[in-house]
């Protein structure tokens, strides 16, 4: 092993080829952002139709999503840490053509254990773009630019994230499920084309070796925690099983934590958490995909049990956040090149927690434009928050560290995603059950009270989740300007 183990020969922004077609790399890299994100949600509105074609009970198709966040989540740290070792934009590369390759086979499949088995192999190659595509950025693009850059990226990650539904719809009623993959092929094929001609080589590279007990742990973890989180959702969180998965995931987390502590060269590098930018950044991250994905799981049932729109209508209706996403993210992530991040982060929340709490007033008779408002909203805040959040985590960190980093983030998103659902489904159906006097695991027919009540209840949690974000960010805020040389944020 090498004393020193950054290897770095130049950086990109002193490579003027590379500078002339960044943007140009950022378009290719946010394909697969997109794609990758996309495929997490987009299929939760085919279950139906896929349960019924491959005459399946909808519980077991819960395992089409399932798989593949359990995948990413538990691939995704270890292929940030193979790209910092040899070169994230090889793994990146390479991600995109396993990914491509798992969302044809994803459309060809015609058995549940097929179509769960392509699902794997498309989240491997998730992971391995997910992990490395805010370290290229970072590298790539220099400071004066990077938070536009990077929201343009948190841009794609959300506009994936939540727009499957709406979408999802859309493709699926003209035609077909098969063709929420296959749309993934055409895309994938001319990204990799570009890619293949304007990515450059890999800079810088670490000489370390793979941390395989940190790796086995931490897998551990995912599967475990998971397990009980999801499959809690379908059996109740009382039962012995979910209880032990659960306490399983906790000891193991723990296991890990005490030998990456130990490890001169560990999976995860707990130094980087040393950084107060980067905890709370993370930290607050997470808390906004798990608000997000609380309204990502409500607003389709409300939209189209309650305000009786059809599945077409209801697709349109929710691209609002997504399309306010599109057009405010980009623009908050330049102002953060300007005037920082800290504050439009701040910002941004509280104006995701006045939209949560405006979502949480709607009832049976609130009319198309009072819902539109409140949706809008949420993405503006959103979209304010994202780019200078994402600028905030991967600013401080060393450029032989970048991919970790970045898969770090990547990670926390989608362990928020899997926390968001569980938080939605476990606190309507509660609220429900107990308002109606037993048990209750879906919509119950001329009821629409029972559902507001629990929607209601889950717009406000999600609301509080979002303002305590919005008070650790006001908390940073408040210690930066009290503390001189926290001041540059984008120092490096």
């Amino acid at each position: 092993m090498s004393s020193n183990p950054g290897i770095v020969r130049k950086t990109y922004q002193d490579d003027p080829a590379v500078q002339k077609r960044r943007w140009l790399i950022l378009i290719v890299i946010n394909l697969f952002t997109f794609m990758s994100t996309l495929d997490g949600s987009i299929v939760n509105i085919a279950l139906p139709v896929i349960s019924k074609q491959l005459d399946l009970p909808v519980a077991q198709t819960q395992w089409v999503v399932t798989s593949y966040l359990m995948m990413i989540c538990a691939a995704i740290l270890f292929f940030g840490k193979l790209g910092d070792i040899v070169g994230k934009i090889k793994i990146f590369k390479l991600g995109m053509i396993i990914f491509t390759i798992g969302s044809l086979f994803c459309g060809l499949s015609h058995s549940l254990t097929t179509l769960i088995a392509s699902r794997l192999i498309q989240a491997l190659g998730a992971s391995m773009t997910m992990a490395n595509n805010q370290g290229i950025v970072t590298d790539i693009f220099p400071p004066s630019e990077r938070g536009k850059a990077l929201g343009f990226i948190g841009t794609f990650v959300s506009l994936g994230s939540i727009a499957g539904p709406s979408l999802g719809g859309i493709i699926i009623s003209g035609l077909g499920w098969e063709y929420i993959f296959w749309v993934n092929v055409p895309i994938g094929i001319i990204a990799f084309i570009i890619g293949i001609k304007t990515l450059p080589q890999d800079l810088t590279k670490l000489q370390v070796k793979i941390d395989k007990a940190g790796n086995l742990l931490f897998t551990l973890f995912i599967l475990a925690l998971f397990s009980g989180l999801l499959l809690g959702q379908q059996v109740g969180y009382g039962d012995y099983r979910i209880i032990t998965s659960l306490i399983v995931s906790v000891v193991v987390f723990i296991a890990f934590i005490w030998v990456q502590m130990r490890k001169q060269e560990p999976l995860l590098q707990l130094s980087l958490f040393k950084n107060p930018l980067f905890t709370l950044s993370i930290l607050c991250g997470f808390l906004v995909f798990v608000a997000n994905f609380c309204y990502n799981i409500i607003a389709p049932f409300y939209a189209q049990s309650i305000l009786n729109l059809s599945p077409s209508q209801a697709g349109f209706l929710l691209m609002i956040f997504p399309i306010v996403m599109v057009i405010i993210a980009p623009i908050s992530g330049t102002l953060s090149d300007k005037i920082g991040s800290e504050l439009l982060t701040f910002i941004g929340l509280i104006v995701m927690v006045i939209a949560q709490f405006g979502l949480a007033s709607l009832h049976n008779g609130s009319h198309i434009a009072f819902v539109s408002l409140w949706i809008a909203m949420l993405g503006l805040g959103s979209g304010i928050f994202q780019s200078p959040n994402n600028s905030l985590v991967m600013s401080k960190v060393p450029r032989t560290q970048l991919g970790i980093a970045g898969s770090i983030n990547g990670l926390i998103r989608n362990i928020g995603m899997v926390v968001g659902i569980t938080v939605a489904t476990t606190t309507l159906f509660s609220v429900m059950s107990h308002k109606a006097g037993y048990r209750v695991t879906g919509l119950i027919p001329d009821r629409p009270d029972i559902f507001l009540t629990g929607m209601h209840v889950v717009f406000q949690t999600s609301a509080i989740i979002c303002l305590a974000a919005a008070l650790l960010t006001g908390w940073r805020l408040w210690s930066s300007r009290r503390s001189p040389q926290n001041e540059a944020v984008h120092s490096n």
